[in-house]
């Protein structure tokens, strides 16, 4: 009888004949092949890098008590709102957290984001061009369309705050960086951006990306791209500035999709891209973005991390068909929405916005090196911000003018969807829901939901409900060390309740 092969190399063989001796009807598909392909190269890396841990003690108890799922049905509306501020103004005034740059006036107050990582955003801005750089000049215009307009870049400043307030957090044991250079024992970042077929001639990626490490070394980059970001201590290393960059590709796709998929008018008040450019510009462009992020994240080099992004492509899909239904069975006869329905309303929540939010934050500590306590504090940090922030942006679509959202109030009725001021009001109006049964499809429909969303408490327990998010990603935070960025993170949780675009 043959020994048993032991050993990563072992299992992975084992792998592969497993897989070869199935039919090809039994076959996963390609998508799910590639993510199990990236949990052996994870294997295979943590073999010889170390494990990463949880800390015993209180912070681990936290971590779980942090996971228990807030029962959104029974929220009750605040007693006092947080008074509306622009997006910008919150940033700079979140809950009147801020003051200014004295050390005075410091004591006690949040920091600014913009005061660490403002730079690092302005660069990301400008490399993202780089990046997107194909053969096609309308491919080009397509793509960054939505990168010219002013978004308001929370996934990448938070992949960076997290970087920041992570790296002075414990480390994970044994572990050393995939980047490494073997013959100078020093960490290339420059492997960020090279292609694994360099000897192909003919291979115009290839080409294009040593034009890239040519033009961030030597054609006014100064090297910037692949050197780590020192502020007061706290470090954003190239791999993060790489993530951040691919987190906003990754959105920005899903905006072009989106935008397709619902016949939008206008995004960040401009006209939609399929406006301007056609239905087949918009998908191509893009096809084109994920495929750009998807090499990019690839050549993090970092297996764990590879999964993870991916994941959120299936995620960000689940979640768009989520939404194709307001319950999860509508031939239900409800007379007013539970918990379940409300459940599944946060599910699709997450999986639409909270999932690239969460696991960008998660993948940031990693990059970071940091324990599976650090890690697990980022993910819920995001998870609960994300979907505090989609929470919002739902409400917005009942409260602020077109001109302040940049895109069409209303637009979630007229498309059918049951957000969560529409579930709260059907809690108090029986009558919404044969409206929502029929997604507000018959006239005069989406008008009566308005006023009833309007005359209800359904605006104001939103809101109460984003702050139970909100406050659980603060507790989140307590999680990390003391510094600065900790200190940005919250300020920028504060900030999503009084936005208003």
């Amino acid at each position: 009888m043959a020994t048993k092969a032991r050993g990563a190399l072992g299992q992975l063989s084992a792998l592969a004949r497993d897989f070869m001796r199935k039919p090809v009807t039994e076959t996963r598909p390609l998508g799910k092949f590639a993510v199990g392909a990236a949990k052996v190269s994870h294997f295979l890396e943590s073999a010889a890098t170390g494990v990463r841990a949880p800390l015993p003690g209180p912070q681990h108890q936290a971590v779980a008590r942090l996971k228990r799922p807030i029962e959104a049905s029974t929220i009750a509306a605040l007693e006092t709102e947080p008074a509306k501020v622009s997006w910008s103004s919150a940033l700079e005034n979140a809950s009147a957290a801020v003051g200014s740059n004295s050390p005075q006036d410091k004591a006690g107050r949040l920091m600014d984001p913009k005061e660490l990582v403002g730079s690092e955003l302005s660069f990301i801005t400008d490399n993202l061009a780089r990046l997107l750089e194909s053969g096609h000049p309308m491919l080009n215009t397509v793509s960054r369309y939505y990168f010219s307009a002013s978004g308001k870049h929370i996934r990448p400043l938070l992949v960076m705050l997290v970087a920041q307030a992570s790296s002075v957090g414990t480390k994970r044991q044994g572990r050393t960086s995939i980047l490494v250079d073997s013959q100078t024992e020093h960490i290339d970042y420059s492997l960020i951006d090279r292609s694994a077929s360099l000897d192909l001639s003919s291979d115009r990626e290839s080409q294009r990306s040593n034009r890239l490490i040519k033009d961030a070394t030597g054609g006014g980059h100064g090297g910037r791209p692949y050197s780590p970001h020192v502020t007061d201590g706290l470090t954003i290393l190239p791999t993060h500035r790489r993530l951040a960059e691919i987190t906003e590709m990754i959105h920005t796709s899903s905006l072009l999709h989106d935008d397709v998929i619902d016949h939008a008018e206008t995004r960040r008040g401009l006209p939609a891209v399929q406006k301007r450019f056609g239905n087949k510009m918009a998908i191509f462009a893009g096809d084109f973005l994920l495929a750009r992020a998807s090499m990019a994240l690839a050549r993090l080099r970092d297996p764990e991390v590879i999964e993870i992004m991916a994941s959120v492509l299936c995620d960000l899909v689940d979640g768009e068909f989520k939404q194709l239904k307001n319950l999860e069975d509508e031939g239900a006869p409800m007379a007013r929405p539970d918990e379940r329905a409300f459940a599944y309303y946060l599910e699709k929540t997450y999986l639409k916005t909270g999932s690239l939010i969460a696991k960008s934050c998660r993948s940031s500590a990693i990059l970071s090196n940091s324990t599976d306590d650090l890690v697990e504090a980022a993910y819920i940090y995001g998870r609960n911000l994300g979907i505090a922030f989609q929470l919002i942006d739902d409400l917005l679509d009942f409260t602020v003018s077109e001109e302040q959202l940049g895109k069409p109030v209303g637009a979630d009725l007229e498309l059918g969807l049951a957000t969560a001021p529409v579930l709260y009001a059907w809690q108090e109006y029986a009558e919404l829901g044969p409206l929502v049964a029929r997604k507000f499809a018959e006239p005069g429909d989406v008008a009566r939901a308005w006023e009833m969303v309007h005359g209800s408490q359904g605006i104001a327990r939103t809101k109460a409900l984003a702050q139970h998010y909100m406050d659980r990603a603060c507790e989140a935070l307590a999680l990390f060390p003391p510094s600065s960025a900790r200190e940005a993170l919250e300020r920028v949780a504060l900030s999503v309740l009084t936005r208003t675009k």
